[in-house]
């Protein structure tokens, strides 16, 4: 794995690291992000409704539909802390350019990134959802930055895919802070070929016609690249995906291997295909062959080693 040149730092709602700041002066801990993820990167909380001023406890509160817009109130519709949610949202929105990620708390009025319950006026349930208020903000000021909610992480595809996302965006960050320059941003594309490959090869295709261009300042090339490269590797990989890849990289050993270790490379291949085996297996293989035959070009694949091996996230599909 190609480490990043300094910490990453990680947004992510108090509750969901332990604190006890939830109403009930309860927390909503993820094993996953303290014990596993938290090895590897810092975190800097964030409890919106406690900055704003709200007591622990405190009386629960709701997102409330209001004829075309939705309130975040008490169950009653009072104590109405939505312009102060929003407020504090868009404050902090422009004092996180050090994040490469968030990880919010979902369902919650103030945190949930998505499908929030909503509630008309009279109490019963909308079929409407919303988006927490603070982190609506977040995410509209800064749509690149890999943000998930706690609950979705335990789905495995769509942690990875976070975590995979949080670890690249760094390293861009990382690039950025050292100067940009286009040969850089060459490198980095190449690098980044056989990751971006097997998340959305129109992307990949597309963001190479981008780097070729020379009517572009760096400035606009890298704005234009990085919004296209976050966009891409949005699309969660498939066993299609990761297959199609690894016959790429099976290619570069077609002349150091012997008839045996080409039918096994194809064999394991084929078995993760047919989803026999995880993408581990036939991965390990190509980075023992990778040893054995040194490939200066594929060595440097972020693709063979996106983020740190002990996070097991290649080992479920």
């Amino acid at each position: 794995m190609k480490k990043p040149q300094s910490e990453i730092v990680i947004g992510i709602s108090a509750c969901v690291e332990g604190q006890q700041v939830r109403f009930d002066r309860g927390h909503k801990k993820s094993d996953f992000c303290v014990d596993e993820l938290g090895k590897h990167v810092k975190y800097r909380a964030f409890c919106p409704e406690v900055a704003i001023g709200l007591p622990i406890p405190r009386p629960t509160i709701r997102q409330i539909k209001k004829g075309d817009l939705i309130a975040v109130s008490r169950p009653d519709g009072s104590g109405d802390v939505s312009d102060s949610l929003t407020a504090y949202g868009q404050k902090t929105s422009q004092e996180i350019s050090e994040l490469s990620g968030f990880i919010f708390c979902q369902k919650s009025p103030s945190c949930g990134m998505e499908r929030v319950k909503v509630y008309y006026e009279h109490g019963k349930s909308s079929e409407s959802t919303g988006v927490g208020l603070f982190a609506k903000e977040i995410m509209a000021a800064n749509p690149l930055l890999p943000c998930e909610e706690n609950g979705r992480l335990n789905d495995l595809g769509l942690r990875e895919n976070f975590v995979m996302r949080v670890f690249t965006y760094k390293h861009w960050q990382d690039l950025v802070a050292s100067g940009l320059t286009k040969h850089k941003m060459m490198t980095f594309h190449s690098e980044h070929k056989y990751l971006l490959m097997s998340h959305h090869l129109p992307t990949y295709k597309s963001l190479g016609q981008l780097l070729a261009r020379a009517d572009l300042t760096v400035e606009e090339m890298a704005d234009a690249y990085i919004t296209g490269l976050m966009l891409g590797l949005k699309h969660i990989a498939t066993r299609k995906t990761h297959s199609n890849t690894l016959q790429h990289l099976q290619g570069y050993f077609k002349k150091q291997l012997d008839k045996m270790q080409k039918q096994e490379l194809v064999q394991q291949i084929d078995d993760y295909r047919a989803g026999l085996v995880p993408l581990l297996v036939p991965l390990t293989l190509i980075n023992h062959y990778l040893k054995q035959h040194p490939k200066e070009y594929l060595a440097a694949q972020v693709y063979l080693s996106p983020y740190p091996q002990d996070l097991k996230l290649r080992y479920g599909y």
